[in-house]
C-alpha cells in the first residue's frame, strides 16, 4: 500500500515526533505558572533564572565567541605543541581551562590520533569543567576563575604524574579500531534549523536591553517602581522571555540518546558568535531552570530544608560533587554548578566537581578510545577527592 506522502511544510506531522521530548520542560513551566497552587515559586523561579542567569551567561558568552572569533587561541595553543610531553600536558590543561568544551574536545581527537600523549588526555579532562565555567564565570567571576586556575594547576600536576608511569601511547586505539558513524539527514531539519536561527534572532534583539535590567537587578534596583509598572510586571516578562527560549531550544535537537540530552548542542563552526552563545545560553538555562525549580518545588511540597539538611552530611558533599563528575555531558555539572550558587551545596562540592567532569569531552573519547576514556575519567577522579576533601578540611570544617 502506498504511503501517504506529506509536504515538507514545518508542520508535517512527521517532524514532530516523540524525538521532541525537549518540549515537555517548557509545557511543563506553562502548567506550573498559570497553576495557581505553583505560580508564585514558579514565577519567582522563572525570573531569577532568565535575569540573574540565562541574560548574564549569554552576555558573557557572547564576548568569550567574539574574543575566539578573533584571537582564535585554541588554535595558536594547539599549534604550539612541541615535542616535550610535559609541554603537551601544560598546553591540553590550558585549552581545557578554556569555558565550554571545544578546548577539550580538541585534545581528546588529538590523542585519538597520536599527536598528544595519554598524559594530555588526562590534563585536559581533569582541567576542563565545561558549560559549567560559563555558568560561575557569570554569576561569580572571582569564584569561577578561582576555579579555572585550581583546574589548570591540578591539570597539570596529574598529568605529570600520568607521564610518569604511562608512555603517550597508552590504550590509545589502533587506526584499524577506530569506526565513524555515517550522518544521517533528519526528517526535521527545517523545523531544527527554523529554531536555531530564531534563538539567535532572539538575543540579537534582547540582549542589550535584557543585560540593562540584569545590572539593574544585581544592584537593587525595582525597575517595577522605577518605571511605575505594576506589581511584579519584570517578573513576568522575565518568566515569558524564559518560556519562550525554553520553547526554542526543545527544538533544536530530537532526543535520542543520553548523549543528545545533556551535551550541548552542535554548532556550526563558522556561525555568527551570538548564534553560538544563544545555543550555550539556552542549554545551560534548560539545566539551571531545572534546578532552580525542583529546588523550590521540592521545599514548597515537602517542606525540606536542604540547606540545613545537607550541613549533617557535609563531610559527603565533596564525594557528592565527584560521583556526579563521573557522568558524562554538561547537563548534571551545571545543576551542581547551580546548587552551589543557590547555597545548597559548599565550594568543596563545586570545586571536586569541576576537577572531576569531563564535560561533552568524553563523548568523543568514550566513542573512539573507550578504555583510556574510561581509565582517563577514573584517574580525574583522584585529584578530585584531594583537592575537595582539602577545601572541606582546611576551610569548611
Amino acid at each position: 500500500m502506498n504511503s501517504i506522502k506529506w509536504s515538507n511544510s514545518a508542520f508535517a506531522p512527521s517532524q514532530f515526533n516523540c524525538g521532541y521530548q525537549r518540549l515537555a520542560l517548557p509545557l511543563l513551566l506553562i502548567i506550573l505558572l498559570f497553576n495557581e497552587h505553583t505560580r508564585s515559586l514558579s514565577l519567582g523561579a522563572l525570573s531569577d533564572a532568565f535575569w540573574a542567569v540565562s541574560t548574564y551567561v549569554a552576555l558573557t558568552l557572547t564576548c568569550y565567541h567574539y574574543l575566539s572569533r578573533y584571537m582564535s587561541s585554541a588554535h595558536w595553543l594547539v599549534l604550539a605543541y612541541q615535542q616535550s610531553r610535559h609541554i603537551q600536558v601544560i598546553i591540553a590543561s590550558l585549552l581545557g581551562a578554556l569555558p565550554g568544551c571545544g578546548g577539550a574536545i580538541v585534545v581528546t581527537t588529538q590523542f585519538v590520533s597520536g599527536r598528544v600523549g595519554f598524559g594530555a588526555l588526562v590534563a585536559v579532562l581533569t582541567s576542563t569543567m565545561g558549560d559549567a565555567a560559563f555558568l560561575l564565570l557569570a554569576s561569580k567571576p572571582l569564584t569561577g576563575l578561582g576555579v579555572i586556575s585550581i583546574g589548570i594547576i591540578t591539570g597539570c600536576l596529574t598529568g605529570f604524574v600520568i607521564n610518569y608511569f604511562h608512555d603517550d601511547a597508552f590504550l590509545r586505539p589502533q587506526k584499524s579500531q577506530l569506526q565513524l558513524s555515517p550522518s544521517t539527514n533528519s526528517p526535521s531539519q527545517h523545523v531544527q534549523s527554523t529554531a536555531l536561527n530564531l534563538q539567535g534572532l532572539f538575543w540579537k534583539l534582547l540582549l542589550i536591553p535584557t543585560s540593562f535590567v540584569a545590572l539593574a537587578g544585581s544592584f537593587q534596583i525595582d525597575l517595577n517602581v522605577f518605571f511605575n509598572l505594576k506589581a511584579q510586571t519584570m517578573q513576568w516578562i522575565g518568566a515569558i522571555l524564559a518560556i519562550i527560549s525554553m520553547l526554542l531550544w526543545s527544538l533544536t535537537t530530537e532526543l535520542d540518546s543520553y548523549q543528545s540530552t545533556v551535551s550541548e548542542d552542535k554548532k556550526v563552526q563558522s556561525a555568527h558568535p551570538i548564534q553560538k552563545a544563544a545555543q550555550d545560553t539556552h542549554f545551560v538555562s534548560a539545566w539551571v531552570i531545572i534546578a532552580f525549580l525542583s529546588f523550590e518545588l521540592i521545599r514548597h511540597f515537602s517542606g525540606w530544608e536542604p540547606i540545613k539538611d545537607l550541613a549533617e552530611w557535609a563531610e559527603w558533599m565533596p564525594l557528592l560533587g565527584v560521583v556526579v563528575g563521573l557522568l558524562p555531558g554538561c547537563g548534571p555539572q551545571i545543576l551542581i554548578t547551580s546548587l552551589y550558587l543557590s547555597g545548597v551545596v559548599p565550594f568543596s562540592t563545586q570545586i571536586s566537581n569541576a576537577i572531576s567532569n569531563d564535560g561533552d569531552a568524553l563523548f568523543p573519547a568514550i566513542a573512539l578510545a573507550p578504555k583510556a576514556a574510561i581509565l582517563a575519567t577514573v584517574y580525574t577522579s583522584i585529584p578530585a577527592l584531594i583537592v575537595g576533601y582539602g577545601c572541606y578540611w582546611w576551610f569548611e570544617m
